[in-house]
């Protein structure tokens, strides 16, 4: 007999309706409030996790490591106010620029000329004249005469003392296939002439030997007189803190470049040491041995001159061998990367550095 044949329709109903609630609280129970495995599993980790990093925080404790870090937050608390107090405030601004442009007054210096900070520039022949292939490989470029640009951007980023990337940025999409007559947005800046590199005074041309391949020399002259007559009181410092290198008259700055210094294994040498000598559009010897380890090898290439050698368009020798301030081969490195001992300058810069110092004058690296 089926179930419910004597029921009413009515009793019928409410037996249905019973055993529906049945099943859907079941399907509550199974689908919405049942925890699942996966999230009990997730909850459990968290759990370990916050058990994990209180464990460690009493270690931290009974170690001392608790002060250690509070001395550090007193530290990094201190640096943020002197921070504070070189940032000026915007109601300081104005003030600030009076400042500046009184200073600027009295030196003779007209903040004017030094806008637009960007200008259009049509590129020349001569511009291309210093291009050419550059394998990427060592060996292949010991084969060549001359280490060229890689292309018309590369050289003329150089020329206004930036690297392609921000040349890019300057010209999107323009720069691929540039040739004489198109015009480019560049800095505002003195360009760099690789041409008129053979003509600075001091320096030498280079000798067949590698730049970095010299002898120490005995010095053999004293400080030579200026202009006036007094003698020359140059000086060379390096901060390698800052990776600042600043020239001083009497003890006054007169010029400052960012340079790039040597790293913990191939650390520049700290200490007091003078200029030997200056050669132009030097030869390098790479030795990737000496280079990695401070270990003369008999595997080396000699890599001819050009801007693009390691050591750009200018080695100025100190009396240490094979250590000296130069040029690049990649102005974007330059306060960033680590160099191999030497101290690494764009190459606009060590132009403009070799102009302002003789053999004989003091470099301290500190």
């Amino acid at each position: 007999m089926a179930i419910g044949a004597n029921m009413t329709k009515r009793e019928q109903s409410l037996v249905g309706i019973g055993v529906a609630a049945v099943i859907l609280l079941g399907a509550y129970w199974y689908f919405l409030y049942k925890p699942k495995s996966e999230e009990l599993a997730v909850t459990q980790a968290h759990v370990d996790s916050l058990d994990k990093k209180n464990q460690q925080a009493k270690a931290d404790i009974a170690q001392g490591s608790l002060q250690k870090l509070k001395a550090q937050s007193i530290e990094y608390e201190q640096s943020l106010k002197v921070m504070r107090q070189l940032v000026p405030r915007s109601n300081e601004v104005p003030a600030l620029l009076e400042d500046i442009s009184t200073a600027a007054r009295r030196v003779g210096l007209d903040l004017a000329s030094v806008d637009p900070v960007y200008i259009p520039y049509t590129v020349t022949e001569a511009d291309l004249q210093s291009i050419g292939q550059l394998p990427k490989q060592v060996p292949e470029q010991s084969k060549l005469k001359f280490l060229p640009y890689r292309d018309a951007a590369d050289a003329i980023a150089e020329k206004f003392h930036c690297d392609v990337h921000f040349l890019e940025q300057l010209n999107p999409g323009k720069l691929k296939g540039i040739k004489a007559g198109d015009q480019v947005q560049v800095p505002n800046v003195e360009p760099f002439e690789l041409a008129s590199v053979k003509d600075i005074k001091p320096g030498s041309e280079t000798a067949s030997e590698a730049a970095n391949e010299a002898e120490d020399k005995p010095e053999t002259q004293a400080s030579t007189p200026n202009e006036s007559g007094a003698p020359r009181n140059v000086s060379i410092k390096i901060d390698t803190k800052t990776n600042m290198l600043g020239v001083f008259e009497n003890e006054k700055l007169i010029a400052a470049y960012p340079v790039t210094i040597g790293s913990a294994h191939t650390a520049s040498p700290v200490g007091e040491w003078k200029v030997r000598g200056i050669a132009k559009m030097p030869r390098f010897r790479y030795d990737k041995e000496m280079l990695q380890h401070g270990e003369r090898s008999g595997n080396f290439y000699m890599l001819p001159p050009g801007p693009r050698n390691p050591v750009g368009v200018m080695w100025i020798a100190l009396n240490k061998k094979g250590i000296g301030i130069h040029g690049t081969n990649d102005p974007d490195s330059i306060g960033r990367a680590a160099s191999h001992g030497c101290i690494r300058v764009a190459n606009w810069d060590v132009v403009r550095l070799a102009t302002k110092i003789k053999a004989s004058d003091n470099v301290s690296i500190h």
